[in-house]
């Protein structure tokens, strides 16, 4: 059970990494814009009374100091059990080149209520929520656009899909303008495009293409929220993908994950702060007596979705605020 205070809590999180990661912007450097994001929202988690255990994070104990897959975070063993997914930086390169739609991200739930992914590559199809069980990333590209098309009553032609921008998604591009629907052509980012396609009246109706296993589950906690669909195939391209997936007790690499099996909690919550701009989340802004924040955090239960527009001002008695 997750406790109805935990989702502000979490809000506090993603937006002290956003503003640790915005200070960054355009430096160049998405090492440092990465390091410091993980170092922000590990420092805020601290505060946060929970008995937290990440199961996605920045990686293994020995590749990652902080935020690694299997640390504890939160106040202490007494508090509520959480398992936690986090993308302290989604999009470092968009951050460090100043590109829109850099996001910090975390997703909570019950224990068990998020799938251990291992850090590989994974096939992954997002639809918005009037195309759930009309899709299926096994058939051919053309016959799920015709699909999503008659779902959302308008031509395939209409339609725009995210896919990233990779050698590896050469003959996806060439399906899909084949099939006659639009491509939209991103650097990094497929989470964000993800939780676009999932809402209406952001002109994006589909996100196809492989990407990271983490960020699936991440979009699945999101599709949950925003009753949105994701279906996911891990893909191995190396010899030490199979022994990690059976070290994970994965048996089933040609497994199709659904959104229910990737997040399968009953209580979800997902918090997103924005660090760059972006077409739901504006980026962080700074002025002379404070820091304006932009997030997004969704709930299943009670089924929510809120936009928090907040304005962190200095503490001293001379501040002006600007609206």
């Amino acid at each position: 059970m997750i406790r109805d205070d935990l989702p502000l809590e979490f809000v506090r999180v993603v937006e002290q990494a956003a503003i640790a990661a915005a200070r960054t912007m355009g430096r160049g450097d998405r090492q440092l814009s990465d390091h410091v994001a993980v170092e922000a929202m590990r420092r805020e988690m601290e505060t946060v009374d929970i008995d937290g255990t990440i199961v996605i994070g920045e990686g293994e104990r020995d590749e990652a100091p902080m935020l690694y897959i299997g640390e504890k975070v939160g106040r202490g063993a007494s508090a509520t059990g959480v398992d936690i997914a986090v993308d302290p930086l989604e999009g470092t390169n968009l951050c460090a080149t100043g590109t829109a739609h850099a996001i910090t991200v975390l997703a909570a739930a019950e224990r068990g209520g998020l799938l251990h992914a291992p850090d590989i590559y994974m096939d992954k199809l997002v639809v918005p929520g009037p195309a759930r069980g009309q899709v299926d990333l096994r058939a051919p590209v053309a016959d799920n656009l015709k699909a999503l098309a008659r779902a959302l009553d308008r031509n395939v032609e209409d339609l725009v899909v995210v896919v990233l921008d990779r050698p590896r998604h050469a003959g996806l591009i060439a399906d899909i303008r084949r099939a006659g629907a639009r491509i939209r052509l991103i650097g990094d980012g497929d989470l964000s495009a993800g939780i676009s396609a999932a809402v209406s009246g952001t002109a994006v109706h589909a996100v196809m293409g492989i990407g990271g296993a983490p960020e699936g589950v991440l979009t699945a906690a999101a599709m949950r929220c925003l009753n949105g669909e994701i279906q996911g195939r891990l893909v191995l391209t190396r010899p030490s993908d199979a022994e990690r997936l059976q070290r994970m007790g994965i048996e089933d690499p040609n497994r199709l994950y659904r959104t229910e099996d990737l997040a399968p909690g009953r209580h979800i919550v997902f918090a997103a702060g924005g660090v760059t701009d972006g077409a739901l989340l504006k980026g962080v802004r700074f002025f002379g007596d404070g820091i304006r924040t932009h997030c997004l955090v969704m709930t299943t239960n009670p089924h929510q979705v809120r936009f928090i527009d907040s304005i962190h001002a200095k503490d001293a008695p001379d501040v002006y605020i600007r609206f």
